[in-house]
């Protein structure tokens, strides 16, 4: 009976023990949990720590650091990669700005002498591809230094109506060059609070990219809904062949055998937008693509 009874009270001992220490474990867990949480939440570099000893749980623990560690290496090393291409777009554009600068001036110099009709019809078409390249090389110079400065907008009052009027103002010549006539939806002045430079970088890249695609007359509307909104609606070559959720990625055309664009037009558009507070957003439907930016409304 007496060996019973201590059979009895050792056995219970081990139940209070593997107990205790499956509360241990359990808290062990809990914390590294809260120690990732953490991590995540306020982006520390902090290991995970233990205070209990146990074989199996210190291996976690070490397995799980070096996994944050390796992903930090590769955070870093993307930040670096990033970093050389923003430089290397730079560079690029601006050494072919060079070159490119001198074929104007020395097509200039041709255009003013006395050429035979062939020779100057090579000419115009030597000049329209020149003009191609410039505006790839803007579009090039334009991405390297919005994304590597990382100006802050300066935001102000503005009549968006007059604006996206101006813009188009300014661009009759390459619309009539385009054969592309825009039809303006009359409407009450709408007020955005944006930066104004920003503002007129993304019409006029709007317009840029009607140009470039547009397979008829431009729709364009200015309205105040959540946001001041500037719709550029217009029938699109090959619609079948755009990929609507893709169009404001970086580089995406939707064409790239026939596209002679960089594609960074509408992506540039949405950068600027998102720094203002606004949005970009896009639709297709029979053939008709439509592009909204949506900036802050002045209150």
């Amino acid at each position: 009976m007496k060996a019973l009874t201590i059979a009895a009270g050792l056995l219970a001992g081990a139940v209070i023990v593997l107990i205790l220490y499956n509360a241990l474990l359990q808290r062990q867990l809990i914390s590294i949990n809260r120690q990732l949480e953490k991590r995540l939440r306020e982006r520390t570099r902090q290991p995970v720590s233990l205070e209990l000893i146990n074989r199996e749980l210190n291996r976690l623990a070490a397995n799980i650091n070096q996994c944050l560690k390796a992903e930090e290496l590769l955070r870093l090393d993307g930040i670096r990669e990033e970093k050389r291409f923003k430089e290397l777009i730079a560079n690029i554009s601006h050494d072919l700005r060079t070159p490119l600068t001198a074929i104007r001036g020395y097509q200039q110099l041709m255009d003013t002498a006395e050429l035979p009709d062939g020779q100057r019809r090579k000419l115009r078409t030597a000049r329209k591809h020149a003009d191609e390249l410039g505006a790839l090389i803007e579009h090039f110079f334009e991405y390297s230094y919005l994304v590597s400065a990382e100006l802050e907008p300066v935001l102000v009052r503005m009549n968006l109506t007059n604006l996206v009027t101006e813009c188009l103002a300014e661009a009759v010549a390459l619309l009539e060059e385009k054969k592309l006539a825009v039809h303006i939806e009359e409407s009450a002045p709408v007020f955005a609070y944006a930066d104004q430079e920003m503002a007129v970088r993304i019409v006029r890249n709007l317009i840029r990219n009607c140009t470039a695609y547009s397979d008829g007359d431009v729709e364009v509307r200015i309205f105040t809904a959540s946001q001041a909104v500037i719709s550029f609606r217009n029938h699109v070559r090959d619609a079948e062949a755009i990929d609507v959720k893709r169009i404001f990625e970086r580089f995406y055309t939707a064409n790239t055998a026939r596209s002679r664009t960089t594609g960074l037009g509408l992506f540039i558009v949405r950068l600027l937008a998102e720094r203002q507070g606004g949005s970009a957003s896009a639709s297709l439907e029979d053939g008709f693509l439509e592009v909204r930016i949506g900036l802050p409304v002045y209150t």
